[in-house]
């Protein structure tokens, strides 16, 4: 079986993915943009090869890269990613070389925010109502629509909060009119008050959900973008009966198979749901290997059975309580790391750095500590946190 990982080298710690293909006997080729000599040890000992582009933008060059990789290995069976960035790489891929998965037509109602929120009402997810703009003089119409201000203007095809706007006066509404130029479409829906929570997950190749789980967030990625702070979140043992059963739908809704799933809500104080946004990937960043380190799991063992149709036997998989917290390099904190670990002892289940783009947004460095209840999470943030 031949895989190909589309940049393989970033981020990081999903080449994680590459080493638990090669393990399960598949022949893992690599395409991306990084020189072969700048590639970690492991890369240069799980992918059978390596094809560099010189840009993986360009679609002429990654394609005549492929047709080299199938010339010289035979048919590929699996085109992937998880980045949400080549999602729409890896489904042109699979449609030129009819390789089995999405196409780029597949993606429509997981990439544009409209489309996501027409397929969120047909399975009576909780929604707020939204607004398509294309041009500047349509804004004042559409925030009146939508009951005035605030409002959330984020680009109808986009990732994460990149290009989001929060408006909240007439000041801001002059300010995103002067900063669009017009170039792409532009979604927007009323400022919904909330604590954001995940429904993450993986399935089958039935569509079966073989793993699931949930975090919440202390704070909406928008401001933490906005403001450079760091960050916590909660991974819940359980996910919310409520939450479940809303996800659930929606993943039927969407009729995905042999992938992972990220969906995003904003949960209410009152206990309810506003439904977000669907992901078809894996959340970003160090969570994946959070939920590893917090459930004795291993998801990127998972995934290569799901790929083979393989079962998945973990008799170690348990369900923790657990708090991850980011740290920045410049902050001065008032404990140490080595304190940190003299304080909570083998409750630190895992630690890492934050690498790249996403370390601007997140943290240099995250760390996991469990906790037997939610009364503990309050003095772990202020240990962990609290500055000079």
């Amino acid at each position: 079986m031949n895989f190909l990982w589309v940049s393989p080298h970033y981020p990081p710690n999903f080449q994680t993915f590459i080493e638990a293909l090669d393990n399960t006997e598949m022949t893992v080729l690599g395409i991306g943009q990084e020189p072969y000599d700048h590639l970690s040890d492991v890369l240069k000992e799980h992918l059978t090869e390596y094809f560099r582009v010189d840009d993986l933008e360009n679609r002429e060059e990654v394609i005549r890269a492929v047709a080299f990789l199938i010339y010289k290995h035979g048919p590929i069976d699996r085109v992937e990613s998880n980045n949400e960035h080549w999602l729409e790489l890896d489904a042109t891929i699979r449609e030129q070389f009819n390789i089995a998965g999405l196409r780029p037509n597949d993606l429509i109602p997981t990439r544009y925010k409209s489309e996501m929120k027409r397929s969120f009402k047909a399975c009576d997810a909780p929604v707020v109502d939204g607004e398509l703009i294309a041009a500047v003089s349509e804004i004042d119409e559409a925030i009146e629509a939508l009951g005035g201000l605030p409002v959330i203007a984020k680009p109808d095809s986009g990732v994460g909060a990149s290009a989001t706007y929060k408006l909240e006066s007439k000041a801001d509404v002059a300010d995103f009119k002067q900063s669009w130029a017009e170039e792409v479409p532009y979604f927007l829906e009323p400022f919904v008050s909330g604590e954001l929570c995940t429904y993450d997950g993986l399935l089958d190749q039935e569509g079966n959900i073989v793993f699931e789980a949930s975090f919440t967030h202390n704070i909406p990625t928008l401001d933490i973008m906005n403001e450079s702070t760091d960050m916590y979140i909660v991974i819940d043992r359980e996910v919310d009966p409520k939450l479940r059963e809303i996800g659930r739908r929606i993943l039927s809704e969407f009729n995905m198979t042999e992938r992972f799933f990220h969906l995003e809500f904003f949960r209410l104080p009152d206990g309810n749901y506003i439904t977000l946004e669907y992901n078809n990937r894996m959340t970003g960043g160090f969570v994946i290997d959070a939920y590893n380190h917090l459930f004795s799991h291993d998801l990127f063992k998972h995934y290569a059975l799901v790929v083979k149709d393989e079962a998945f036997d973990n008799p170690h998989f348990k369900k923790r309580l657990g708090v991850v917290v980011t740290r920045r390099n410049e902050t001065n904190y008032q404990h140490s790391l080595d304190e940190i670990y003299q304080h909570y002892g083998d409750r630190v289940r895992g630690r890492d750095a934050i690498r790249g783009i996403i370390a601007d947004m997140q943290g240099d460095q995250w760390m996991l500590i469990t906790c037997e209840d939610k009364s503990e999470i309050d003095e772990i943030v202020e240990f962990t946190q609290a500055t000079k």
